[in-house]
């Protein structure tokens, strides 16, 4: 037998009932039923939680909350929130809801930020770096490895020779090997990374140019580099017993720079 709901239901939620009926199938007609039965521990389901204790796919029940006028379940349940702001059965959702926009604003802030603090003239010097080197290395090292790989791809597919090194040892051999008219770039998000430090001495010495995209700007990679990229990096960080801090500033400074040498080199081809 359904036990008696404590929590009355809204007019909107009812009225979108109405309105929506027959657009639901058996099995969505089933679980707005459960809902209506059961709102008073709604909140306190995740989507999962209420697959299984309605016996119905989570599929289902995000097809149900579009049909009903809502992006999801999550958006249900923070609609239920605001309706009954009183209840405290609805204090986790605001919580849940809060950590969750804490998570985009923070990655926002980066992107944003990251944009404000670039500066169109040393990317244009660095374009102009990469149209006229002979060969752009990448140099990169843990999570820094896939934007040096995407960069590499999208390189090769405009027709300019690349390489991308990862490798500990053959970083510090290339680097010594490359000749004044290459070009090396330095992937890192702390600047730090003790073997890309070494292959930057090495260009340095050989004369071989060489640009970092980082977010420290107080590095020893930007320290030796011709020409620093500087992105923001925020300082939280949802794995802060790992090395792991978001590459989303290097991802960002790797788009716009890939976006402009596209620009400049069709420029190039039809003057």
């Amino acid at each position: 037998m359904l036990r008696e709901r404590d929590i009355p239901l809204t007019s909107t939620f009812l009225t979108r009932i109405y309105e929506h009926e027959h657009l639901l199938s058996s099995s969505e007609k089933y679980l707005v039923e459960y809902i209506k039965n059961h709102l008073d521990q709604i909140s306190q389901l995740s989507i999962v939680q209420l697959s299984l204790e309605a016996s119905v796919s989570t599929a289902t029940i995000v097809r149900a909350m579009q049909k009903l006028g809502y992006s999801g379940f999550t958006s249900f349940k923070i609609r239920l929130k605001d309706e009954h702001a009183e209840n405290i059965k609805f204090t986790a959702v605001e919580k849940v809801d809060h950590k969750i926009k804490e998570a985009i604003f923070k990655n926002e802030r980066e992107v944003v930020q990251t944009i404000g603090m670039l500066d169109s003239g040393t990317i244009e010097d660095a374009l102009q770096k990469m149209i006229h080197a002979d060969k752009i290395m990448l140099f990169a090292r843990g999570l820094s490895e896939l934007i040096g790989k995407e960069m590499m791809i999208k390189l090769q597919l405009l027709g300019k020779y690349s390489e991308m090194h990862d490798d500990p040892n053959i970083i510090r051999t290339i680097s010594k090997r490359l000749r004044p008219t290459d070009l090396v770039m330095f992937i890192s998000l702390n600047g730090r990374t003790e073997e890309l430090v070494e292959a930057a001495r090495n260009c340095k010495a050989s004369g071989v140019s060489t640009i970092t995209l980082t977010a420290n700007r107080n590095s020893p990679l930007c320290d030796l580099s011709e020409i620093s990229i500087v992105g923001y990096k925020s300082q939280i960080s949802y794995f802060p017993d790992y090395e792991v801090h978001s590459r989303l500033p290097i991802m960002v400074i790797a788009r716009i720079i890939l976006d402009a040498y596209v620009i400049r080199t069709r420029e190039k081809d039809n003057n």
